[in-house]
């Protein structure tokens, strides 16, 4: 096999209905109106992501990809990792959004830069978005050769990352004309390391999903809960997520161990480094049987219609897409104060914030929610009116079209000038 990966399959028509993971059409409160640009018309845009994997940036990017297709655009995604594809290359196919690959070879692959490059190239593209630190690195000197306006969009605050990434980012970032960050405290974290040099290009741009795939659902509820042999009057609380030291899901379970019981059960959804740990938390556990660890599942919003609460114990954070998707589910939230998370979750309107490490405090905060079920109710209520307000899907794509509108005026500026 070739050590470049290069396809395209077909997918759905663009215009045809989208379906969600459980299948069911989307459109309704989130179909998005016609999109007036400032400066362009439709245009070919290009995401290019590390993998096509379940994680946060990826399904920012499917989003965004799905609903500047209904904006009238061309948009292709093209993913860094090698075969095998991770399972988003089919959502985005069924949703008539072009997946390839062209992928990165071990250790630092010099040629990538103009693998990437040649695709763009074929493909006409008007504007490149990169998402996360390795699209950055690899893919915006493709811009770059190219003359294409380049976006990057920080996820996240990649602690783990080592001295030579931190120094190819640096190398990348004069290829990128806008910088952006989905919460103001990644924002920070990108200053502090210097990823953009030019600060006057860097703005916050919070995460938005498609909100009509959430929300209350009687059947799925009923479904998710007969699957987990609990009855309709025990009191679920949930977390879904990447199993990682980060994430921190070992903490939730010593947290509600003390609420255990017949009424009040846990349930883990995700994969990851930390799986096994995790698991053993749980086996230690006086009654392991009442935390229920799912692994990776599709169907988010069928998980989420079945909680009553969900909570989220992270040590650090971007803005997780899953906080506004329970927001939009009308759960309340329990999270740890981190990242971009205080400004979404409103303490005590929306849900509580907690201390990022303190089992005690996530502990009180749940305690409170399962006894006092009218108040977990209103909390839901509002947080479902904010999530729709503020982080819909069609709102974070007109904030991402105008920027794209600014990159490209001010490229034709340049080339005016020459």
């Amino acid at each position: 096999m070739r050590s470049e990966v290069l396809r395209e399959r077909s997918g759905r028509a663009a215009g045809s209905s989208i379906g969600d993971a459980d299948g069911a059409a989307v459109g309704g409160r989130d179909s998005a109106p016609a999109y007036t640009p400032a400066v362009t018309s439709a245009l070919t845009i290009a995401h290019v992501l590390v993998s096509y994997g379940m994680g946060g940036a990826e399904r920012v990017a499917l989003d965004l990809a799905i609903v500047q297709q209904r904006f009238g655009h061309r948009v292709f995604v093209v993913s860094l990792s090698p075969d095998p594809e991770g399972p988003l290359a089919a959502e985005y196919r069924a949703a008539g959004i072009s997946a390839r690959t062209v992928a990165k070879r071990p250790g630092i692959d010099f040629t990538l830069p103009f693998r990437v490059a040649r695709l763009l190239r074929t493909q006409r593209v008007d504007v490149l978005h990169t998402h996360n630190s390795l699209p950055l690195i690899y893919a915006a000197p493709a811009g770059r050769i190219l003359g294409i306006p380049v976006i990057y969009t920080k996820h996240g605050q990649g602690h783990n990352d080592s001295r030579g990434d931190k120094l190819l980012r640096r190398l990348a970032s004069p290829c990128v004309q806008s910088f952006v960050a989905v919460s103001e405290t990644t924002a920070q974290h990108a200053r502090e390391q210097r990823e953009c040099l030019l600060p006057g290009r860097l703005e916050v741009i919070a995460n938005g999903i498609r909100l009509d795939r959430f929300g209350p659902n009687a059947g799925a509820r009923r479904d998710i809960r007969r699957e987990l042999g609990v009855g309709a009057e025990v009191w679920l609380v949930g977390t879904i997520g990447r199993f990682d030291d980060n994430k921190n899901q070992s903490s939730l379970v010593r947290a509600v161990a003390p609420l255990l019981g017949d009424d009040f059960q846990l349930v883990l959804v995700g994969d990851g480094p930390s799986m096994d740990t995790v698991k053993q938390t749980v086996t230690d556990l006086a009654r392991p049987e009442l935390v229920h660890v799912l692994g990776r599942r599709t169907e988010v919003s069928s998980i989420l219609a079945a909680l009553d609460v969900f909570a989220l114990p992270s040590l650090s954070e971007g803005l997780p897409l899953v906080i506004p998707e329970a927001m939009a589910s009308a759960l309340p939230v329990v999270s740890t104060a981190v990242g971009g998370i205080p400004h979404v979750v409103v303490d005590g309107e929306t849900g509580y914030l907690v201390p990022a490490g303190d089992e005690n405090a996530m502990r009180e905060r749940l305690s409170a929610l399962a006894n006092h079920r009218e108040r977990a109710t209103e909390l839901g209520r509002a947080g479902r009116e904010r999530a729709l307000q503020e982080y819909s899907a069609e709102r974070m794509t007109r904030q991402y079209m105008e920027l794209y509108d600014r990159a490209l005026a001010r490229r034709r500026r340049i080339f005016a000038r020459l």
